[in-house]
């Protein structure tokens, strides 16, 4: 059976059709392509502006002429992660979709449901004729996960709508109401290399079969991050058996907990059986203390031909104790919405190539100084372990909730309606394009909704089918009780 098979068919085959386009952050030529030939080849206003955003416009059904517009809005790209034995071109082959039960996954990739699946909702409201609604215009935008090109970019006066409802959450039965704000960091070490002296074997250590996960939904599972795991292993390797390390690579999204890092190392020949002894201990002190949120986590040690180089190894150890000093996880949860993280850090990305040690964070929080304040401690870490550069980028604030707003009372009207109970109204601790676009468009009501999707941004991720049918018959709900002008 395929995903197209599913009811509503509307909904899932727009879905199919999005899983056989490549679309990872930063590649979203194709199905950029893709969607402004949807849109032209039925006859609808369709627009592409200079970044790549998608607008598609349909009129309001006859008898709702003067209700007010909206703006059904997801974002086009995908998270392209996968496992180490998945051999998937995210820049050239189609998702394959696995039917499991009640939920849609993929074969050792991320599904692209976040967001691929909101996209298909607000495709399907413009070409199914039994929705009734006002005036309707899908927003898709290009580039959320790795930076929210589109929605910075996104010019004010473009969109007519009056309100907005943003298709990106991920747990069914929750109206989002706002969402925190992110700060990328960035720090480099430049290094020196080494030839690697005689009598040394060479070592690859790999920390694999970790959760990983969504950075910001998923942050408050304190589960493991593969980096700072490599880090803790390294650190008495170097300090104690003369460990000279290789190479390191851990991570490959800022958004994404890591769930995999890899290092190369050269060890003196008669410390080797110590070493392997010493790597085994700790992993399994982590193993203890991550039974519950990590319990697939594994571990390879395996002997190589030695490199015949090695990074400096001052820098190298200066840069291992700053990636243990740093925080990765929640930093204050929130004292006014129960469950909520206020504040968290991502140590997302390690590399170590061309003479420089670069690691990457995101910073998240729903309170600007707090993310401020947190930017100063990474900086002071970095810094005092002798970075030679500490940088930030990409800021952004959050989304304000507003609760008394005409279109709130809507979604929790419609819901109890649809669903025979109370609507839960939230914020989200993931960083969601509306507290961009709401600054562009500050008259604009905005409340985001979703079906249930698990582990986004990580080949766990697994889309919650009856959810699916479920929210499209509430969002119908929804668009056809939109109030009037």
């Amino acid at each position: 059976m395929s995903i197209k098979d599913l009811e509503p068919k509307v909904v899932w085959g727009n879905f199919y059709g999005l899983t056989q386009i490549p679309r990872p952050s930063k590649h979203e030529g194709k199905v950029i392509d893709y969607l402004y030939n949807w849109g032209v080849s039925r006859g609808l206003e369709t627009i592409k502006d200079p970044t790549g955003n998608i607008i598609i416009r349909v009129p309001a059904t006859p008898g709702f002429e003067n209700r007010k517009g909206v703006i059904l809005q997801g974002h086009m790209d995908m998270v392209p992660q996968k496992t180490s034995d998945s051999k998937h071109d995210f820049l050239n082959d189609p998702i394959v979709t696995l039917i499991d039960g009640d939920w849609v996954t993929a074969d050792r990739t991320t599904l692209g449901a976040d967001n691929g699946i909101g996209v298909a909702m607000g495709l399907a409201v413009l070409e199914d004729p039994s929705v009734k609604h006002g005036p309707v215009e899908v927003l898709v935008t290009y580039d959320e996960e790795t930076g929210m090109t589109g929605a910075n970019c996104l010019q004010p006066g473009v969109l007519k709508g009056d309100i907005l409802i943003n298709l990106d959450s991920e747990e069914e039965g929750e109206l989002c109401v706002g969402c925190a704000g992110g700060l990328d960091a960035s720090a480099a070490f430049k290094y020196l290399k080494y030839k690697t002296p005689a009598g040394h074997k060479g070592l690859k250590i790999t920390v694999k079969g970790l959760q990983g996960g969504h950075s910001g939904m998923d942050i408050s599972l304190y589960r493991a991050n593969a980096n700072k795991v490599l880090c803790r292993i390294l650190l008495p390797l170097v300090e104690l058996f003369g460990a000279k390390v290789v190479s390191f690579t851990g991570g490959s999204l800022r958004n994404a907990i890591p769930f995999e890092a890899c290092a190369e190392i050269v060890v003196p020949e008669e410390n080797l059986s110590a070493v392997k002894s010493l790597i085994d201990s700790i992993f399994a002190e982590v193993k203890a203390e991550y039974k519950e949120s990590d319990p697939s986590a594994v571990l390879y040690v395996d002997e190589v031909s030695a490199a015949p180089k090695f990074i400096q190894g001052s820098v190298m150890l200066r840069a291992i104790k700053a990636i243990i000093a740093c925080p990765s996880n929640v930093i204050r949860m929130s004292q006014s919405m129960s469950g909520l993280t206020e504040t968290s850090i991502n140590l997302a990305i390690v590399r170590t190539e061309k003479g420089r040690i670069t690691v990457h964070c995101l910073m998240r929080s729903a309170v600007d100084s707090a993310k401020a304040d947190l930017a100063e401690r990474v900086r002071c870490i970095f810094e005092l372990a002798g970075a030679d550069s500490v940088e930030f980028k990409g800021g952004y604030s959050g989304w304000t909730p507003r609760l008394d707003t005409p279109m709130n009372k809507v979604m929790t009207e419609q819901f109890q309606k649809v669903y025979g109970r109370p609507m839960t109204i939230r914020a989200t601790h993931g960083g969601l394009e509306c507290a961009i676009m709401g600054a562009k468009y500050p008259n604009w009501e905005m409340v985001s909704v979703g079906p249930t999707i698990k582990y986004p941004h990580s080949p766990d991720e697994r889309l919650y089918i009856p959810s699916v049918a479920r929210t499209w018959e509430y969002l119908k709900a929804v668009l056809e009780n939109v109030p009037v002008k």
